[in-house]
Protein backbone atom coordinates (compact mmCIF):
# COMPACT_ATOMS: atom_id res chain seq x y z
CA UNK A 1 0.00 0.00 0.00
CA UNK A 2 2.01 2.88 -1.35
CA UNK A 3 1.87 6.38 0.12
CA UNK A 4 3.15 9.71 -1.05
CA UNK A 5 3.71 13.04 0.59
CA UNK A 6 0.87 15.51 0.11
CA UNK A 7 1.29 19.22 -0.47
CA UNK A 8 -1.34 21.84 -1.24
CA UNK A 9 -0.30 24.04 -4.20
CA UNK A 10 -0.56 27.79 -3.57
CA UNK A 11 -3.28 28.34 -6.15
CA UNK A 12 -5.36 25.46 -4.75
CA UNK A 13 -4.90 26.85 -1.24
CA UNK A 14 -6.14 30.25 -2.43
CA UNK A 15 -9.16 28.69 -4.12
CA UNK A 16 -10.00 26.79 -0.94
CA UNK A 17 -9.61 29.93 1.17
CA UNK A 18 -12.21 31.66 -1.00
CA UNK A 19 -14.61 28.82 -0.23
CA UNK A 20 -14.16 26.91 -3.48
CA UNK A 21 -11.51 24.65 -4.88
CA UNK A 22 -13.63 22.55 -7.22
CA UNK A 23 -12.89 19.01 -8.29
CA UNK A 24 -9.12 19.57 -8.36
CA UNK A 25 -8.96 20.49 -4.67
CA UNK A 26 -11.58 17.90 -3.70
CA UNK A 27 -9.60 15.08 -5.32
CA UNK A 28 -6.37 16.22 -3.71
CA UNK A 29 -7.99 16.38 -0.27
CA UNK A 30 -9.61 12.97 -0.78
CA UNK A 31 -6.16 11.58 -1.62
CA UNK A 32 -4.77 12.91 1.67
CA UNK A 33 -7.54 11.14 3.55
CA UNK A 34 -6.86 7.86 1.75
CA UNK A 35 -3.22 8.08 2.83
CA UNK A 36 -4.31 8.81 6.40
CA UNK A 37 -6.54 5.74 6.42
CA UNK A 38 -3.75 3.53 5.07
CA UNK A 39 -1.40 4.79 7.78
CA UNK A 40 -4.00 4.25 10.49
CA UNK A 41 -4.82 0.71 9.32
CA UNK A 42 -1.13 -0.14 9.27
CA UNK A 43 -0.88 1.48 12.69
CA UNK A 44 -3.44 -1.01 14.02
CA UNK A 45 -1.22 -3.90 12.96
CA UNK A 46 1.98 -2.39 14.30
CA UNK A 47 0.53 -1.13 17.59
CA UNK A 48 -1.20 -4.45 18.28
CA UNK A 49 2.14 -6.19 17.77
CA UNK A 50 4.27 -3.79 19.84
CA UNK A 51 1.79 -3.80 22.73
CA UNK A 52 1.49 -7.59 22.68
CA UNK A 53 -2.27 -7.56 22.18
CA UNK A 54 -3.73 -11.10 22.03
CA UNK A 55 -5.38 -10.30 18.67
CA UNK A 56 -2.14 -9.08 17.07
CA UNK A 57 -1.83 -12.24 14.96
CA UNK A 58 -5.43 -11.96 13.78
CA UNK A 59 -4.87 -8.33 12.82
CA UNK A 60 -1.77 -9.28 10.84
CA UNK A 61 -3.62 -12.07 9.01
CA UNK A 62 -6.42 -9.68 8.11
CA UNK A 63 -3.91 -7.16 6.82
CA UNK A 64 -2.14 -9.81 4.73
CA UNK A 65 -5.43 -10.91 3.16
CA UNK A 66 -6.26 -7.28 2.41
CA UNK A 67 -2.87 -6.91 0.71
CA UNK A 68 -3.42 -10.10 -1.32
CA UNK A 69 -6.84 -8.91 -2.50
CA UNK A 70 -5.31 -5.57 -3.45
CA UNK A 71 -2.86 -7.29 -5.79
CA UNK A 72 -5.71 -8.52 -7.99
CA UNK A 73 -8.47 -6.05 -7.24
CA UNK A 74 -7.05 -2.71 -6.10
CA UNK A 75 -10.39 -0.96 -6.65
CA UNK A 76 -12.10 -3.18 -4.06
CA UNK A 77 -9.47 -2.50 -1.39
CA UNK A 78 -9.49 1.18 -2.31
CA UNK A 79 -13.26 1.35 -1.72
CA UNK A 80 -12.91 -0.26 1.71
CA UNK A 81 -9.93 1.80 2.85
CA UNK A 82 -11.56 5.05 1.73
CA UNK A 83 -14.77 4.22 3.55
CA UNK A 84 -15.37 6.91 6.20
CA UNK A 85 -15.93 4.62 9.19
CA UNK A 86 -12.66 2.76 8.54
CA UNK A 87 -10.64 5.84 9.45
CA UNK A 88 -12.64 6.37 12.64
CA UNK A 89 -12.36 2.70 13.66
CA UNK A 90 -8.61 2.56 12.97
CA UNK A 91 -7.91 5.79 14.86
CA UNK A 92 -10.01 4.65 17.82
CA UNK A 93 -8.30 1.25 17.84
CA UNK A 94 -4.76 2.64 17.72
CA UNK A 95 -5.61 4.99 20.58
CA UNK A 96 -7.15 2.22 22.70
CA UNK A 97 -4.25 -0.13 22.00
CA UNK A 98 -1.93 2.52 23.39
CA UNK A 99 -3.91 2.78 26.64
CA UNK A 100 -3.06 -0.08 29.03
CA UNK A 101 -6.14 -2.13 29.82
CA UNK A 102 -8.42 -0.33 27.36
CA UNK A 103 -10.61 -2.67 25.26
CA UNK A 104 -9.66 -2.82 21.57
CA UNK A 105 -10.53 -5.14 18.70
CA UNK A 106 -7.67 -5.05 16.17
CA UNK A 107 -8.96 -8.35 14.73
CA UNK A 108 -11.66 -6.24 13.03
CA UNK A 109 -9.03 -5.92 10.28
CA UNK A 110 -10.29 -9.33 9.20
CA UNK A 111 -13.70 -7.79 8.53
CA UNK A 112 -12.06 -5.14 6.32
CA UNK A 113 -10.38 -7.93 4.38
CA UNK A 114 -13.66 -9.83 4.08
CA UNK A 115 -15.42 -6.69 2.82
CA UNK A 116 -12.80 -6.23 0.09
CA UNK A 117 -12.94 -9.93 -0.83
CA UNK A 118 -16.73 -9.85 -1.00
CA UNK A 119 -16.71 -6.71 -3.16
CA UNK A 120 -14.22 -8.27 -5.59
CA UNK A 121 -15.39 -11.89 -5.58
CA UNK A 122 -12.03 -13.07 -4.26
CA UNK A 123 -11.96 -16.51 -2.69
CA UNK A 124 -10.59 -16.48 0.86
CA UNK A 125 -11.36 -17.58 4.40
CA UNK A 126 -10.99 -15.23 7.34
CA UNK A 127 -11.98 -15.24 11.00
CA UNK A 128 -13.71 -12.09 12.21
CA UNK A 129 -14.76 -10.87 15.67
CA UNK A 130 -18.41 -10.65 16.67
CA UNK A 131 -19.19 -7.47 18.62
CA UNK A 132 -22.53 -7.07 20.37
CA UNK A 133 -24.00 -9.84 18.24
CA UNK A 134 -22.98 -8.45 14.85
CA UNK A 135 -20.15 -8.59 12.34
CA UNK A 136 -19.74 -5.25 10.59
CA UNK A 137 -18.26 -5.32 7.09
CA UNK A 138 -17.40 -1.68 6.33
CA UNK A 139 -18.92 -0.39 3.05
CA UNK A 140 -20.90 -3.63 2.61
CA UNK A 141 -23.25 -4.40 5.50
CA UNK A 142 -23.76 -6.19 8.78
CA UNK A 143 -24.23 -9.84 9.77
CA UNK A 144 -26.55 -10.64 12.67
CA UNK A 145 -24.93 -13.51 14.57
CA UNK A 146 -27.13 -15.64 16.86
CA UNK A 147 -26.23 -17.34 20.09
CA UNK A 148 -23.63 -15.06 21.64
CA UNK A 149 -20.69 -16.25 19.50
CA UNK A 150 -17.46 -14.23 19.86
CA UNK A 151 -15.92 -15.24 16.52
CA UNK A 152 -17.27 -16.14 13.09
CA UNK A 153 -15.63 -17.52 9.97
CA UNK A 154 -16.30 -15.86 6.61
CA UNK A 155 -15.70 -17.88 3.45
CA UNK A 156 -15.75 -15.64 0.39
CA UNK A 157 -16.12 -16.82 -3.20
CA UNK A 158 -17.02 -15.24 -6.57
CA UNK A 159 -20.68 -16.06 -5.82
CA UNK A 160 -20.85 -14.32 -2.43
CA UNK A 161 -19.95 -15.38 1.07
CA UNK A 162 -20.91 -17.67 3.92
CA UNK A 163 -20.64 -16.65 7.54
CA UNK A 164 -20.49 -19.64 9.87
CA UNK A 165 -19.92 -20.44 13.51
CA UNK A 166 -21.14 -22.65 16.29
CA UNK A 167 -24.69 -23.57 15.27
CA UNK A 168 -25.23 -20.99 12.53
CA UNK A 169 -24.62 -20.44 8.82
CA UNK A 170 -25.61 -17.25 7.01
CA UNK A 171 -25.42 -16.55 3.27
CA UNK A 172 -24.61 -12.98 2.22
CA UNK A 173 -24.20 -11.10 -1.06
CA UNK A 174 -22.53 -7.79 -1.80
CA UNK A 175 -24.76 -7.15 -4.80
CA UNK A 176 -28.14 -7.49 -3.10
CA UNK A 177 -29.68 -4.44 -1.45
CA UNK A 178 -32.37 -6.47 0.29
CA UNK A 179 -32.35 -7.73 3.86
CA UNK A 180 -32.25 -11.50 4.23
CA UNK A 181 -32.22 -13.64 7.39
CA UNK A 182 -29.10 -12.66 9.32
CA UNK A 183 -27.91 -10.15 6.73
CA UNK A 184 -28.47 -6.37 6.46
CA UNK A 185 -26.73 -4.80 3.46
CA UNK A 186 -26.00 -1.11 3.11
CA UNK A 187 -28.31 0.49 0.57
CA UNK A 188 -27.43 3.09 -2.04
CA UNK A 189 -29.08 6.27 -3.24
CA UNK A 190 -28.22 7.63 -6.67
CA UNK A 191 -29.26 10.75 -8.55
CA UNK A 192 -28.43 12.03 -12.01
CA UNK A 193 -29.02 15.41 -13.65
CA UNK A 194 -27.35 17.27 -16.49
CA UNK A 195 -24.86 14.47 -17.08
CA UNK A 196 -23.66 14.58 -13.47
CA UNK A 197 -24.21 11.71 -11.06
CA UNK A 198 -24.11 11.34 -7.28
CA UNK A 199 -24.11 8.00 -5.51
CA UNK A 200 -24.07 7.62 -1.74
CA UNK A 201 -24.46 4.70 0.63
CA UNK A 202 -26.96 5.07 3.44
CA UNK A 203 -25.10 3.81 6.48
CA UNK A 204 -27.57 3.13 9.27
CA UNK A 205 -25.50 0.25 10.70
CA UNK A 206 -21.78 0.84 11.24
CA UNK A 207 -20.99 1.77 14.87
CA UNK A 208 -18.18 4.08 13.67
CA UNK A 209 -20.19 5.91 10.99
CA UNK A 210 -20.29 9.17 13.00
CA UNK A 211 -18.19 9.11 16.18
CA UNK A 212 -19.52 10.98 19.17
CA UNK A 213 -23.05 11.46 17.86
CA UNK A 214 -25.83 10.28 20.13
CA UNK A 215 -28.52 11.29 17.64
CA UNK A 216 -28.04 8.62 14.98
CA UNK A 217 -31.25 6.92 13.93
CA UNK A 218 -31.82 3.21 13.43
CA UNK A 219 -32.45 1.25 10.25
CA UNK A 220 -34.55 3.14 7.68
CA UNK A 221 -37.57 1.25 6.42
CA UNK A 222 -38.38 1.06 2.71
CA UNK A 223 -40.83 3.98 2.73
CA UNK A 224 -38.38 6.36 4.44
CA UNK A 225 -35.57 5.25 2.13
CA UNK A 226 -37.80 6.02 -0.85
CA UNK A 227 -38.44 9.50 0.59
CA UNK A 228 -34.70 10.11 0.94
CA UNK A 229 -34.27 9.05 -2.69
CA UNK A 230 -36.93 11.43 -4.00
CA UNK A 231 -35.51 14.28 -1.91
CA UNK A 232 -32.00 13.58 -3.18
CA UNK A 233 -33.29 13.64 -6.76
CA UNK A 234 -34.72 17.11 -6.15
CA UNK A 235 -31.61 18.38 -4.34
CA UNK A 236 -29.24 17.06 -6.97
CA UNK A 237 -31.24 18.64 -9.80
CA UNK A 238 -31.10 21.99 -7.99
CA UNK A 239 -27.35 21.74 -7.34
CA UNK A 240 -26.52 20.76 -10.90
CA UNK A 241 -28.68 23.52 -12.39
CA UNK A 242 -27.67 26.41 -10.13
CA UNK A 243 -24.64 25.36 -8.03
CA UNK A 244 -22.46 23.34 -10.38
CA UNK A 245 -19.22 23.73 -8.41
CA UNK A 246 -20.94 22.51 -5.22
CA UNK A 247 -22.40 19.56 -7.14
CA UNK A 248 -18.97 18.61 -8.45
CA UNK A 249 -17.34 18.88 -5.03
CA UNK A 250 -20.17 16.90 -3.44
CA UNK A 251 -19.87 14.10 -5.99
CA UNK A 252 -16.12 13.94 -5.33
CA UNK A 253 -16.21 14.17 -1.53
CA UNK A 254 -19.52 12.81 -0.19
CA UNK A 255 -19.93 9.04 -0.29
CA UNK A 256 -22.11 8.24 2.75
CA UNK A 257 -25.25 9.55 4.44
CA UNK A 258 -25.70 8.57 8.09
CA UNK A 259 -29.34 9.21 9.08
CA UNK A 260 -29.89 11.11 12.32
CA UNK A 261 -32.93 11.57 14.51
CA UNK A 262 -34.26 15.15 14.26
CA UNK A 263 -33.52 17.52 17.14
CA UNK A 264 -36.48 19.47 18.53
CA UNK A 265 -38.52 18.58 15.46
CA UNK A 266 -36.14 20.43 13.14
CA UNK A 267 -33.41 19.45 10.72
CA UNK A 268 -29.83 18.84 11.80
CA UNK A 269 -26.58 17.71 10.22
CA UNK A 270 -23.02 16.96 11.29
CA UNK A 271 -19.60 16.00 10.00
CA UNK A 272 -16.56 14.55 11.74
CA UNK A 273 -12.88 15.05 11.04
CA UNK A 274 -12.53 11.29 11.56
CA UNK A 275 -15.02 10.29 8.85
CA UNK A 276 -14.19 12.25 5.70
CA UNK A 277 -16.94 11.69 3.13
CA UNK A 278 -19.76 10.96 5.58
CA UNK A 279 -22.57 13.45 6.19
CA UNK A 280 -24.83 12.71 9.15
CA UNK A 281 -28.21 14.36 8.73
CA UNK A 282 -31.79 14.08 9.84
CA UNK A 283 -34.50 13.45 7.29
CA UNK A 284 -34.44 16.36 4.81
CA UNK A 285 -37.45 18.64 4.73
CA UNK A 286 -37.24 19.07 0.96
CA UNK A 287 -34.79 19.20 -1.92
CA UNK A 288 -33.62 22.75 -1.24
CA UNK A 289 -32.90 22.06 2.42
CA UNK A 290 -30.86 19.00 1.45
CA UNK A 291 -28.99 20.99 -1.19
CA UNK A 292 -27.97 23.70 1.29
CA UNK A 293 -27.02 21.01 3.83
CA UNK A 294 -24.66 19.49 1.28
CA UNK A 295 -23.21 22.92 0.49
CA UNK A 296 -22.62 23.37 4.22
CA UNK A 297 -21.18 19.95 5.00
CA UNK A 298 -18.87 19.72 2.00
CA UNK A 299 -17.17 22.84 3.38
CA UNK A 300 -16.57 21.08 6.69
CA UNK A 301 -15.14 18.07 4.85
CA UNK A 302 -12.74 20.19 2.79
CA UNK A 303 -11.50 22.17 5.77
CA UNK A 304 -11.09 19.09 7.97
CA UNK A 305 -8.99 17.40 5.30
CA UNK A 306 -6.94 20.55 4.75
CA UNK A 307 -6.20 20.76 8.48
CA UNK A 308 -4.58 17.32 8.31
CA UNK A 309 -2.02 18.84 5.91
CA UNK A 310 -1.74 22.51 6.91
CA UNK A 311 -1.97 23.95 10.44
CA UNK A 312 -4.12 27.08 10.40
CA UNK A 313 -4.47 27.64 14.16
CA UNK A 314 -2.23 27.27 17.18
CA UNK A 315 -3.37 24.68 19.75
CA UNK A 316 -6.57 25.49 21.64
CA UNK A 317 -5.92 28.10 24.32
CA UNK A 318 -9.14 27.39 26.20
CA UNK A 319 -10.92 30.56 25.08
CA UNK A 320 -14.59 30.33 24.05
CA UNK A 321 -16.56 32.70 21.84
CA UNK A 322 -19.96 33.54 20.41
CA UNK A 323 -20.94 31.82 17.17
CA UNK A 324 -24.17 33.04 15.51
CA UNK A 325 -25.15 29.51 14.53
CA UNK A 326 -24.63 27.73 17.85
CA UNK A 327 -26.21 27.83 21.29
CA UNK A 328 -22.93 27.17 23.12
CA UNK A 329 -19.64 29.12 23.33
CA UNK A 330 -17.16 27.76 20.80
CA UNK A 331 -13.38 27.29 20.69
CA UNK A 332 -11.44 29.01 17.94
CA UNK A 333 -11.22 25.78 15.94
CA UNK A 334 -15.01 25.51 16.03
CA UNK A 335 -15.30 29.14 14.93
CA UNK A 336 -13.08 28.50 11.93
CA UNK A 337 -15.06 25.42 10.94
CA UNK A 338 -18.35 27.26 11.33
CA UNK A 339 -17.27 30.37 9.45
CA UNK A 340 -15.98 28.27 6.57
CA UNK A 341 -19.19 26.24 6.42
CA UNK A 342 -21.33 29.37 6.48
CA UNK A 343 -19.18 30.95 3.78
CA UNK A 344 -20.44 28.05 1.66
CA UNK A 345 -24.02 28.66 2.84
CA UNK A 346 -23.68 32.37 2.03
CA UNK A 347 -22.54 31.57 -1.49
CA UNK A 348 -25.39 29.08 -1.91
CA UNK A 349 -28.02 31.70 -1.07
CA UNK A 350 -26.24 34.37 -3.13
CA UNK A 351 -26.78 32.21 -6.20
CA UNK A 352 -30.12 30.70 -5.21
CA UNK A 353 -31.86 34.00 -4.55
CA UNK A 354 -31.56 34.83 -8.26
CA UNK A 355 -33.73 31.81 -9.06
CA UNK A 356 -36.54 32.46 -6.55
CA UNK A 357 -39.62 34.63 -6.91
CA UNK A 358 -41.93 36.49 -4.57
CA UNK A 359 -41.72 35.67 -0.88
CA UNK A 360 -39.24 32.86 -1.55
CA UNK A 361 -36.85 35.38 -3.11
CA UNK A 362 -37.12 37.62 -0.04
CA UNK A 363 -36.41 34.69 2.29
CA UNK A 364 -33.45 33.58 0.18
CA UNK A 365 -32.01 37.11 0.29
CA UNK A 366 -32.56 37.18 4.05
CA UNK A 367 -30.58 33.94 4.40
CA UNK A 368 -27.82 35.43 2.25
CA UNK A 369 -27.69 38.60 4.33
CA UNK A 370 -27.82 36.84 7.70
CA UNK A 371 -25.04 34.36 7.00
CA UNK A 372 -22.67 36.74 5.20
CA UNK A 373 -22.76 39.02 8.25
CA UNK A 374 -22.49 36.13 10.70
CA UNK A 375 -19.51 34.53 8.96
CA UNK A 376 -17.77 37.91 8.56
CA UNK A 377 -18.24 38.72 12.24
CA UNK A 378 -16.68 35.42 13.28
CA UNK A 379 -13.80 36.00 10.87
CA UNK A 380 -13.17 39.21 12.77
CA UNK A 381 -13.01 37.27 16.04
CA UNK A 382 -10.51 34.87 14.48
CA UNK A 383 -8.42 37.70 13.02
CA UNK A 384 -8.11 39.32 16.46
CA UNK A 385 -7.36 36.12 18.33
CA UNK A 386 -3.60 36.09 17.84
CA UNK A 387 -3.82 32.30 17.36
CA UNK A 388 -3.56 32.03 13.58
CA UNK A 389 -0.50 30.51 11.98
CA UNK A 390 1.05 32.25 8.98
CA UNK A 391 -0.90 29.91 6.69
CA UNK A 392 -4.01 30.56 8.79
CA UNK A 393 -3.70 34.31 8.29
CA UNK A 394 -3.47 33.84 4.53
CA UNK A 395 -6.44 31.46 4.56
CA UNK A 396 -8.57 33.79 6.69
CA UNK A 397 -7.71 36.73 4.44
CA UNK A 398 -9.11 34.76 1.51
CA UNK A 399 -12.32 34.05 3.42
CA UNK A 400 -12.69 37.70 4.42
CA UNK A 401 -12.13 38.93 0.87
CA UNK A 402 -14.86 36.64 -0.41
CA UNK A 403 -17.29 37.64 2.35
CA UNK A 404 -16.56 41.34 1.80
CA UNK A 405 -17.42 40.81 -1.85
CA UNK A 406 -20.75 39.32 -0.79
CA UNK A 407 -21.34 42.24 1.59
CA UNK A 408 -21.10 44.66 -1.35
CA UNK A 409 -24.09 43.04 -3.07
CA UNK A 410 -27.41 44.88 -2.58
CA UNK A 411 -30.18 43.17 -0.60
CA UNK A 412 -33.82 44.30 -0.46
CA UNK A 413 -34.76 46.19 2.69
CA UNK A 414 -37.38 43.64 3.73
CA UNK A 415 -34.79 40.86 3.56
CA UNK A 416 -32.26 42.89 5.54
CA UNK A 417 -34.84 43.48 8.26
CA UNK A 418 -35.62 39.77 8.47
CA UNK A 419 -31.91 38.89 8.61
CA UNK A 420 -31.09 41.39 11.33
CA UNK A 421 -34.09 40.37 13.41
CA UNK A 422 -33.10 36.69 13.19
CA UNK A 423 -29.54 37.56 14.22
CA UNK A 424 -30.76 39.67 17.14
CA UNK A 425 -33.07 36.88 18.39
CA UNK A 426 -30.24 34.35 18.26
CA UNK A 427 -27.86 36.63 20.15
CA UNK A 428 -30.47 37.36 22.82
CA UNK A 429 -31.21 33.64 23.29
CA UNK A 430 -27.49 32.85 23.41
CA UNK A 431 -26.84 35.46 26.09
CA UNK A 432 -29.77 34.29 28.20
CA UNK A 433 -28.90 30.61 27.81
CA UNK A 434 -25.25 31.05 28.72
CA UNK A 435 -25.99 33.45 31.56
CA UNK A 436 -28.15 30.72 33.15
CA UNK A 437 -25.48 28.03 32.62
CA UNK A 438 -22.56 30.17 33.82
Amino acid sequence: MNLREHRIPADTFSDLAAGGGGVTAARLLAATQYSKHVLLVRGVVDTARTTGHPQAGDARRGYDILTAVQAGHPEAVDAVLRYPSVGAWARHTVRRLSEPGAPAVPAQLGALAAAAALRSGTACTVEVPVTDGVVTLPSVGQVLVPGGAAVATIRCSPEGAEVAGDGFRIEISASSGTDTPGWRPLRALAAEAGGRRLRVLVDDLDPYRMPGSAALSGRLDASRLAYWQSTLDSAWDLLVRHHTAVADETATVVSVFAPMAPENGGQSSASSRETFGCVALSEPLDGCSLAVTLAHEVQHAKLSALLDVVALLAPDDGSRHYAPWRDDPRPLGGLLQGAYAYLGVTEFWRRQRAHEKGKAAVLASAEFAQWREAARMVCGTLAGSGRLTEAGEIFLAGMIARLDGCAAEPVPGEALTLAREASRRHRDRWVERNRRSA
